[in-house]
């Protein structure tokens, strides 16, 4: 009895325990710490919070203000000296073999708490128990773990521990802002892994997250599954969770041809669906023209170049700058396309506190696409018209 544990589990019983166990941590964290508490993306209800709060004090040790001022931290300042886990300043290696300690470290800068850990948890119980005591809940884990398994309960106990700090702070804060594809330019180096968000509850969708933080759904395109967007539609149906914010719908009105104040809007709203577009109809048909046309001699430099023309600007190196400018000096076309998207960039960066501004910038902009003779620009700009911050079955 004292071997096996109360439950006398088989080994495939408590491998189907642990995996149960650690999955419910990894919703407590997407959900609750990070779609929750530090993005404000949804609301739930204060039994299933205070769960999720007993649940990670439990099994990870986790307090909800550390957790939540590190992760917003990380949003400001995301890759540069101050951001508490960027593999772009601190290194790949260092994030994934030392992810946790970076957190712990961060976790006692009193500034870091007073700045970014507002609108947390502080009733009777946190002050009391989860931040007085934080670990004594793994105690307690380890105790019910070999008083329930047995002898193997310690062996999962020791996976309970590393499956946050392996997964969370390796794997999405390492790579996650190293390997993968992007569907979206954002200003980091943020990436999805993989486009079915499961092992890590929807968090391997990093690029999605990064683009759009406060969307409680990190998946934006078809063929990609968030499973902790499946748990909060599961529990808005049971009336647990309430959406606040999702990533904005980019509507189209078919045969819109005038530009007004709603489509500036709409194209400011829209404005990385709408770079990811250009990248797609305008960058990559012409990169492929392009390379068809050039020489075997210059043929190299255009490897990459769908990938490096639209790259934000801020993540290329002096390397990559010098391709690119080697690349635009053997193609006037990719030149002029070029300049039109960082011109384009610019536009948002520079009038969007400004409605009538960027109304004037973006009329600018496509009268000199539509000049440009280059017909795939010529086709985005017409495009460009069509947007709108509403959806509408006709023109008005």
């Amino acid at each position: 009895m004292l071997q096996n544990g109360i439950l006398d589990l088989s080994i495939w019983q408590l491998v189907l325990a642990t995996l149960l166990m650690t999955h419910v941590t990894i919703v407590g964290v997407t959900v609750y710490l990070h779609r929750f508490s530090a993005h404000r993306s949804l609301e739930l209800h204060p039994a299933l919070q205070h769960f999720f709060r007993f649940w990670l004090w439990l099994t990870t040790a986790m307090n909800t203000r550390e957790w939540t001022a590190i992760h917003r931290k990380h949003h400001a300042k995301c890759e540069t000296e101050d951001d508490p886990h960027s593999p772009v300043v601190k290194g790949l290696g260092t994030v994934m073999r030392k992810g946790a300690e970076l957190y712990k470290a961060e976790a006692q800068n009193a500034e870091t708490l007073r700045i970014y850990g507002k609108n947390c948890p502080d009733d009777w119980l946190e002050r009391n128990l989860y931040s007085r005591y934080p670990n004594l809940g793994v105690g307690l884990l380890l105790a019910l773990n070999i008083g329930l398994f047995g002898v193997l309960g310690l062996t999962m106990w020791a996976i309970q521990m590393i499956w946050i700090p392996f997964w969370a702070a390796g794997v999405i804060n390492g790579l996650g802002h190293a390997i993968g594809y992007r569907n979206f330019e954002c200003k980091d180096a943020a990436t999805n892994l993989v486009p079915w968000g499961i092992l890590i509850g929807g968090e391997e969708l990093h690029n999605n997250h990064h683009t759009y933080p406060n969307s409680a759904k990190l998946s934006v395109k078809k063929w990609e599954f968030d499973l902790g967007w499946a748990w909060i539609q599961l529990f808005s149906f049971l009336r647990l969770a309430k959406v606040q914010r999702v990533a904005p719908i980019a509507h189209r009105v078919a045969g819109k041809r005038s530009l007004d104040m709603d489509t500036a809007m709409a194209i400011l709203n829209n404005r990385f669906q709408i770079m990811a577009q250009y990248r797609r109809q305008v960058i990559a048909p012409l990169v492929r023209l392009e390379l068809a046309r050039a020489d075997a001699s210059v043929r190299h430099l255009f490897r990459r170049a769908k990938r490096l023309l639209s790259r934000e600007p801020s993540l290329l190196d002096e390397s990559h700058q010098q391709r690119i400018a080697a690349m635009l000096a053997q193609s006037q076309a990719l030149k002029v396309i070029y300049e039109k998207r960082l011109a384009l960039q610019q536009i948002w960066a520079r009038t969007s506190s400004n409605g009538h501004e960027m109304l004037a910038a973006v009329r600018e902009w496509i009268h000199e696409a539509e000049s440009s003779g280059i017909q795939a620009l010529r086709d985005f700009a017409e495009q460009l018209k069509t947007y709108s911050l509403r959806p509408q079955t006709s023109m008005a």
